[in-house]
């Protein structure tokens, strides 16, 4: 594996490792009756934090595609990410958006032509059963709304992912990170005051929650997640399984909720899983490219012997 790749693919890997704190940090610090308004409030600030380190406002040219793209990744997805963590233990809405590297294989097929192979699915499939022996429990209680919340957050940034490869560069990691950000935070903000109002005046807890997910968890962690994605493709989805496990192993580690037999062997299985998927996304890349190669070459006489 070349150390380019190697390296952009540990960098990638921090993403989900500082979303798996979102959980902790939102329900330990933040008020956890207004999930739009966090969703609002993690998005914004980052966006335009990020956009002062250089990009500066988005072009008017890429307005539509930068649009969906922070539906999708962020407005859509935060306000649904903390509606699922409001309404079910953590370790459940983990789980159930663990599907995302499986939504991801499928939505390639027709949006980037590439059939899943079903090797991929499997691999999907058991980082999914992975994190559900990680997490849940007998304990697990299942909300109606918090699952469907789960659901469509998968789907939604499973959707956004596939997109931001099949329409190519349309800015640096950076400047694409500032502006989905600044603009689903731009139309979830007025629907969360709408739907929510105004939180009670912000403690000194909240404050230093709101700083770390802002600059951490969100500036940070979207910045070298776009920027992975530019550089290994949507399968990038399959680190995402890392999000989940870190969030397990901090509330063992803070919560004091350790490990049973049962989920140090889902932690093996995640883990399994997403070196697999990102093995299987590598070898399926250099065959594509080989078959590309194979096409644009003209056809040459066969060498003397």
């Amino acid at each position: 594996m070349p150390f380019n790749r190697l390296t952009a693919m540990l960098a990638t890997a921090v993403a989900p490792m500082l979303w798996g704190t979102t959980y902790l940090v939102f329900t330990q610090t933040l008020p956890v009756d207004h999930p739009l308004l966090v969703g609002a409030l993690r998005a914004l600030p980052a966006g335009v934090l990020l956009m002062l380190l250089g990009p500066g406002l988005p072009p008017r040219n890429k307005l539509l595609p930068l649009l969906f793209l922070g539906l999708a990744n962020i407005g859509v997805f935060f306000a649904l990410l903390f509606v699922a963590a409001q309404r079910l233990p953590g370790g459940v809405a983990a789980t159930i958006m663990s599907a995302q590297p499986l939504v991801v294989a499928l939505l390639a097929w027709p949006l980037l032509a590439r059939k899943p192979r079903p090797v991929q699915l499997a691999v999907a499939l058991a980082g999914s059963l992975g994190v559900g022996l990680l997490i849940l429990g007998p304990a697990a209680k299942l909300d109606a709304i918090g699952v469907v919340a789960a659901l469509a957050a998968a789907l939604s940034m499973a959707m956004g992912t596939v997109l931001i490869e099949r329409w190519g560069r349309i800015g640096t990691p950076l400047a694409v990170a500032a502006w989905q950000l600044a603009l689903g935070g731009l139309v979830l903000l007025p629907v969360a005051l709408f739907v929510e109002g105004l939180p009670p005046a912000l403690t000194l807890r909240n404050a230093v929650g709101f700083a770390y997910l802002i600059v951490i968890g969100t500036a940070l962690g979207y910045w070298l997640w776009i920027r992975g994605i530019g550089v290994l493709g949507a399968d990038v989805t399959f680190l995402s399984l890392l999000s989940p496990l870190t969030a397990t192993v901090l509330g063992a580690l803070v919560l004091g909720e350790w490990f049973s037999p049962v989920q140090t062997g889902g932690a093996v299985l995640v883990l399994g899983a997403t070196v697999a998927g990102m093995a299987l996304s590598r070898h399926g890349r250099r065959v594509a490219e080989s078959g590309l190669a194979k096409r644009t070459v003209p056809n040459q006489l066969p060498e003397p012997r």
